[in-house]
């Protein structure tokens, strides 16, 4: 039956042989006018991809930089999944960068004006860590997999790249002391925080519509982003000291490269935390 379906479709031109998958060319970016959605953005138009960025407000958020300047930008909401599908049915690739530091539940969402690269303010009605990062998330999957499901990209048998900013802390439980350091000292808005970073990496470890693509930045930092400035040489250092639940800082440049790239290459698959997004920055 599937060879009667091939021969169908070749000879509609509908389907060509894909003994070598082909590269994506059009990438969307939820989380586009983010502090690390941006620069992911940014770095795209400059290798040649068209780039659709997805926000709430689908507004450049750096009106004088040129490349951004090439982005189509759309207002959407990664909450709704009709929105979603629309986006992912257009796109080879998707990087997701939707993410908050303090959620509405966290009695902190005030202080996501300060530490928010993009200086936004949560929802006040759906901004949870459930919503924000695993909905959001969830919603994207759903979407590739009914994609995957149409005939022609079933006999095409492709795995979407996807990029998924996750956290180091993700991978407390891997790690000496790790699991210690969140039962009993971790405050409770950083437990939620974590069990949704964590959903979402199960199930995109589970996917066989996607190639995932997940990125474990501890702090992430450039020079411009003053509130976080004066942390990040005691989390070097830490790290440097070997406190094993302690990942070195990454700058917000070497984090948008390291996507890109493992958005390019084939053989990236799985967690990457912070040597080997530093690999990935260089290629």
């Amino acid at each position: 039956m599937k060879l009667l379906l091939i021969a169908a479709l070749s000879a509609a031109g509908l389907f060509a042989t894909t003994s070598a998958l082909a590269p994506p060319q059009k990438v969307a970016v939820f989380g586009g006018t983010g502090y690390v959605g941006s620069q992911v953005c940014e770095r795209l138009v400059k290798k040649g991809y068209a780039v659709t960025g997805v926000s709430r407000r689908g507004t450049n958020p750096r009106p004088n930089n040129e490349a951004l300047e090439q982005v189509c930008w759309v207002s959407g909401d990664a909450t709704n999944p009709a929105d979603v599908q629309k986006i992912v049915n257009d796109a080879d690739a998707i990087v997701h960068a939707v993410g908050l530091l303090f959620d509405v539940e966290s009695g902190l969402q005030g202080f996501n004006t300060i530490v928010s690269g993009s200086k936004s303010l949560p929802d006040p009605e759906k901004s949870t860590y459930d919503n924000i990062t695993r909905k959001t998330m969830f919603n994207v999957l759903d979407a590739i997999e009914k994609k995957a499901r149409n005939p022609i990209n079933m006999l095409k048998n492709q795995k979407t790249p996807l990029a998924f900013v996750s956290c180091a802390e993700a991978g407390w439980p891997d790690v000496q002391f790790g699991d210690f350091v969140e039962e009993k000292l971790a405050p409770e808005w950083l437990q939620k925080y974590l069990i949704a970073k964590r959903a979402v990496e199960k199930r995109l470890t589970s996917s066989s519509a996607v190639r995932p693509v997940i990125v474990r930045p501890s702090l992430i930092w450039s020079w411009d982003k003053l509130d976080v400035l004066p942390i990040i040489p005691v989390f070097n250092a830490a790290n440097a000291l070997g406190v094993p639940f302690v990942d070195k800082t990454v700058r917000v440049e070497t984090l948008a490269d390291a996507i890109v790239a493992g958005i390019e290459d084939e053989g990236i698959v799985g967690v990457q935390r912070f040597s080997e997004m530093e690999e990935l920055a260089q290629r």
